[in-house]
């Protein structure tokens, strides 16, 4: 599987545009891809959405970075280094989307499947195969990233923060729920907190 984190402009992949990608192959996790791009023109931009990457309006519309199609088309040539192309994440739909009505836009191929494997539907499982109720709020899952990582044992993810930064923490997270071990030598030092 590939998991993948995308930060953009805002949260509607047609209004709003990539601003950068990071991805790693699950079962070969040396194998990673980054890239950071321009937006497309006349993209939205939401003040909280860089608030949450980081980005300046100046460095989203640099023209002197990628276009988002260009980015598209690396992930795209990237994916093809992998064996499963699965997309996986933390909330992967988002991320996904975002790839795919880029994809979309510049009548690109998308040949990935539409089913992606969902961090908070693993971290929701296990909490409840080791009998704990998972976090809860009006009256459905506050499940999140932070309290995934919380959970099994590594730091939250650090604000404001890039997509292969998101996309490492999630990996990290899949390999410790999935095979109750760490990953990545720099998360060695955290303890799996559920064991």
């Amino acid at each position: 599987m590939i998991v993948v984190d995308v930060e953009a402009s805002g949260v509607d992949p047609y209004k709003n545009s990539l601003v950068s990608v990071g991805a790693f192959e699950f079962e070969h996790p040396e194998n990673t891809f980054y890239a950071e791009c321009r937006i497309w023109q006349g993209a939205h931009i939401e003040d909280p959405a860089l608030a949450v990457n980081g980005f300046s309006r100046e460095q989203i519309q640099d023209g002197g970075k990628k276009s988002d199609k260009e980015i598209v088309e690396d992930f795209l040539r990237w994916v093809e280094t992998c064996a499963d192309h699965t997309l996986a994440g933390q909330n992967p739909s988002f991320d996904r989307d975002f790839l795919m009505a880029t994809a979309h836009r510049y009548h690109l191929n998308w040949p990935l499947p539409h089913r992606t494997i969902d961090l908070h539907s693993i971290a929701y499982f296990h909490y409840l195969r080791k009998g704990l109720l998972p976090p809860a709020s009006h009256k459905h899952s506050d499940l999140n990233l932070d309290k995934i990582l919380q959970y099994v044992g590594i730091p939250s993810e650090p604000k404001p923060h890039n997509a292969l930064t998101g996309a490492k923490l999630e990996t990290e997270a899949f390999y410790r729920l999935i095979y109750e071990k760490g990953l990545f030598d720099e998360f060695k030092q955290f303890t799996i907190s559920f064991l």
